[in-house]
């Protein structure tokens, strides 16, 4: 019998590798190397119970093939408030169409398993229709919005949902829970989900009473419970936390090289409080200079299995939001015993370069130490120092300033050094959002970004680099940040878009590297097309993620790239240091390598899936509080750009970074037209034309904190540039079912179904078509240097590599 199931199998494996072929029983024998008659017999038994099994069929020449089981297809559902949605099942094709009837009631977001009713019309960019056949996952499992104590039958009151895409819901709340007051934001628990029975109704019970809707910070607790961010420390974790000395002690020196001579000093936000890293420079008798960056070691404290470990390794990393910090550790860590404060001994791990004088890394060292902050800088004394030659910050701070100097000179090396192997810079506005103590915004400041916020950044990638070409080079297991090469359709869709323009990319795009769009950012700096450019080149980045695996860094021009700089806030750091910590006690040995080969891919899914969930936490509170602060400014006028262009309207950006919609029912001057080709609307009659990095002026004209939403129009639209591109009549984009002022009365499927590129429901595209450049800049840069706790947005936007 075994023989038979061998025979079987083998058969089967061959049949199934070759699917698209039938095999009459000789050929088979033949295929199989089984070419002797007392062996043929066997096969042909072998092929009729494998079709009395139905794992292969007789074709019509009755040869046989394989039986091929078609793979359900799984993807996410995008709901839209009018019922239908769309399933995103793979990056590289249209999404699902899902009419209201085939939804199988999934909410939006949903992991569902669907089977296609019609395909994707060839020729055209019409995506398929499909249907809901099970939900495998929901993302949601509790609700937070504010209760409304009203008795509907056996319930107590309702949760209202302020999300657009659950705006359609009825969200009723049993007497299994809690009892809240009216008025109080809760979480909740869902039992039922929507049904054939109750299609537009979920019910649960109270678990948690966040606090009163109008209490001060409440609206940010709200995003954070609706992220399930974990926030509050549990009891076993802070009674480790404060065990913690908050001094070295003299044993925890032991085996660490003592620093505390050298000059080190940390550089950071002047409202920072986790200093992790410190850093010295000098100038070497032979021409070059020694570069020392020296990192708080974490890992010594948190040990793995312990609270401290489990509950970091649950938050994955500190979100910072605009007025608070979510953070990894405890603050006696954060804060206290970890962060590198002016002249305390800390426990560090170093990574000491000599850097020659083209920039060039020539030699490094990786050890503990022991250390001491000489100075606590900040970002603007040292500019300052370097930029402003201020004599009275000079005199301040006379012996550290050659210091300064030489890490001037050192920066300049390593920048020109990641230019010229074509490490791409994003240049992008950075704001940060003032509130007052009521945590109302008052204010949108602009960052400045100086000479000294660069030069860490580029002290910070040089250790990253270094770190994860060491160990890669020892051929050990190790945690890389990875950032990969763009995907093929997605350059040459960005290489077409650039030719429209007449703007060329140099190089064989099928094999593109990042000096060739370094190239063509650098050859649009200064024009009209720059931003436009910029926002196309970022989506057609991959994410930035971590991996066991190193893949090169795509954003940086780096071979060898990690996360090594900023243990505090990120858990991968840690796991960095551990593993350096590791191999120096236990060797590079089989038994050693095998002590984490198996964990580090669970640990680089986890800590991605973390990181994107507090992305999306901090883009959350970050949209909320800038149409909270808009909503202060309804009716005044304003410069702005355009920052993308949909057949719905335009999103436009204003200099304080707010983002809005302007849609396309208030263009009233004229018939406005898409052009998917240029990116851009067209008027009909007066042929002016938008598209985006287009400067306009705009009129607000509505903001709303709860949806997260803000609205323009235009203003003076006559002075907007005419061209003589003309949209055909019959283009898939050209404005079906708009009025005659481009009003839109038709809201039918066919209006809303156009595939994956545009998502084609402007509530999704309200809050996420960001998510197509804006994330992919946060995922590509996050993490490049550090994250202090409130110059977020610089990290987010452009320190994170």
């Amino acid at each position: 019998m075994t023989t038979n199931n061998n025979l079987k199998e083998k058969i089967l494996t061959h049949l199934t590798d070759n699917a698209n072929i039938s095999y009459s029983a000789e050929r088979l024998a033949h295929q199989l190397g089984m070419n002797d008659a007392d062996q043929f017999t066997p096969i042909v038994q072998a092929l009729a119970q494998l079709e009395r099994e139905k794992k292969v069929k007789v074709t019509e020449k009755g040869e046989f093939e394989a039986i091929i089981k078609q793979q359900p297809l799984v993807g996410t559902f995008h709901g839209n408030d009018k019922g239908f949605g769309f399933v995103d099942y793979d990056p590289d094709l249209p999404d699902m169409y899902i009419n209201p009837d085939h939804t199988l009631h999934a909410l939006n977001g949903d992991t569902v398993e669907v089977k296609v009713l019609r395909p994707a019309k060839p020729g055209s960019d019409q995506g398929p229709e499909g249907q809901v056949t099970r939900i495998v996952e929901h993302k949601y499992e509790q609700m937070v919005g504010e209760f409304k104590q009203e008795t509907v039958g056996n319930y107590i009151g309702e949760i209202l949902l302020k999300d657009k895409k659950l705006s359609q819901y009825h969200f009723y709340v049993t007497d299994k829970g809690l009892k809240p007051l009216d008025g109080q934001v809760v979480t909740a628990t869902i039992e039922t989900y929507p049904s054939d029975e109750a299609p537009q109704v979920l019910t649960g019970a109270v678990t948690e009473v966040i606090g009163d809707k109008d209490e001060p910070g409440i609206d940010i607790m709200s995003v954070i419970y609706a992220h399930d961010v974990p926030h509050e420390f549990p009891k076993e974790v802070m009674e480790q936390a404060n065990k913690i000395p908050l001094q070295v002690l003299p044993e925890e020196k032991k085996g660490r090289e003592d620093i505390t001579d050298q000059p080190l000093v940390t550089i950071d936000a002047i409202e920072s409080k986790d200093l992790d890293d410190a850093v010295v420079a000098w100038k070497m008798d032979n021409g070059h200079y020694h570069l020392g960056v020296h990192i708080a070691d974490v890992s010594h404290y948190v040990k793995p299995g312990t609270p401290l470990d489990r509950e970091a390794f649950k938050r994955g990393t500190s979100v910072y939001l605009t007025d608070r910090v979510v953070p990894m550790l405890p603050k006696r860590l954060s804060n206290g015993i970890c962060s590198l404060n002016p002249g305390e001994e800390r426990l560090a791990m170093s990574c000491e370069m000599e850097i020659d004088e083209q920039g060039h890394i020539v030699n490094h060292r990786i050890f503990p130490s022991v250390m001491k902050s000489h100075a606590r800088m900040t970002y603007k004394a040292v500019n300052r120092i370097l930029e402003s030659h201020d004599a009275k910050t000079i005199k301040q701070y006379e012996d550290l300033v050659p210091m300064f100097e030489t890490m001037g000179e050192i920066h300049k090396l390593l920048l020109k050094n990641r230019k010229k192997r074509g490490a791409i810079d994003f240049e992008a506005p950075e704001a940060k959002i003032i509130v007052d103590d009521k945590g109302h915004p008052t204010d949108i400041q602009l960052r400045e970004r100086g000479l000294s916020e660069r030069m860490i950044e580029s002290f910070m990638l040089a250790a990253n680099e270094t770190v994860a070409e060491h160990y890669f080079k020892e051929h050990v297991p190790f945690l890389y940040r990875i950032h990969e090469t763009p995907d093929n359709d997605r350059v040459k869709s960005f290489v077409d878009f650039l030719s429209v323009f007449g703007i060329n990319v140099h190089g064989d795009i099928k094999n593109v590297k990042p000096k060739m769009l370094q190239k063509v950012l650098k050859d649009v700096a200064g024009t009209p097309e720059e931003q436009m450019v910029q926002v196309m080149l970022l989506r057609s980045m991959q994410q930035a993620k971590y991996s066991d695996e190193e893949l090169g860094h795509f954003g940086l021009g780096a071979k060898y790239y990690t996360h090594f700089t900023s243990p505090i806030r990120r858990y991968p750091d840690d796991t960095v240091h551990r593993l350096i910590k590791w191999y120096d006690k236990h060797g590079k040995n089989e038994a050693a390598k095998d002590h984490w080969r198996d964990k580090l891919p669970e640990i680089a899914e986890h800590t991605s899936v973390t990181e994107r969930r507090g992305i999306d936490t901090e883009r959350d509170v970050d949209s909320m509080k800038k149409a909270e602060y808009m909503e202060d400014h309804v009716g005044e006028t304003f410069d702005a750009v355009v920052s993308s262009v949909m057949k719905f309207g335009l999103f436009v950006e204003l200099p304080n970074t707010v983002e809005g919609l302007i849609h396309i029912s208030v263009m009233n001057d004229d018939y406005y037209e898409y052009s998917e080709k240029h990116l851009a609307l067209i008027g009909r009659r007066s042929h002016r034309i938008f598209q985006i990095g287009q400067p306009i002026k705009v009129k607000l004209i509505r903001a709303d904190k709860d949806l997260r939403e803000v609205d323009f129009e235009l203003v003076n639209p006559e002075s907007a540039p005419k061209t003589k591109i003309r949209v055909p009549h019959n283009d898939e984009y050209r404005g079906r079912g708009r009025g005659r002022n481009g009003r839109s009365n038709n809201n039918s499927r066919r209006e809303n179904n156009n595939g994956s590129h545009y998502r084609n429901t402007q509530g999704k595209w309200r809050r996420s078509h960001q998510e197509n450049g804006r994330q992919n800049n946060r995922q590509i840069n996050r993490g490049q240097t550090r994250h202090h706790n409130n110059s977020r947005d610089q990290e987010n936007v452009r320190r994170h590599h």
